[in-house]
């Protein structure tokens, strides 16, 4: 699985907020690839929650 940050991100921190394991905010957020297989429910619960939908998981 991966996830991938589009440029509509707007660093709002909602992602690391519900999962700091992946997600990390810089200029944008940033994906620590090699947790998420680990943290797969919570890294979905904050896709649902970003408010511009800028978290793409395939």
């Amino acid at each position: 699985m991966s996830v991938t940050i589009s440029d509509d991100c707007i660093a709002c921190g909602a992602c690391e907020s519900i999962c700091d394991a992946v997600f990390s905010i810089e200029d944008k957020a940033v994906v620590d690839a090699s947790a998420v297989a680990d943290n797969i429910d919570a890294v979905k619960e904050a896709a649902d929650a970003c408010p511009v939908g800028a978290i793409v998981v395939e």
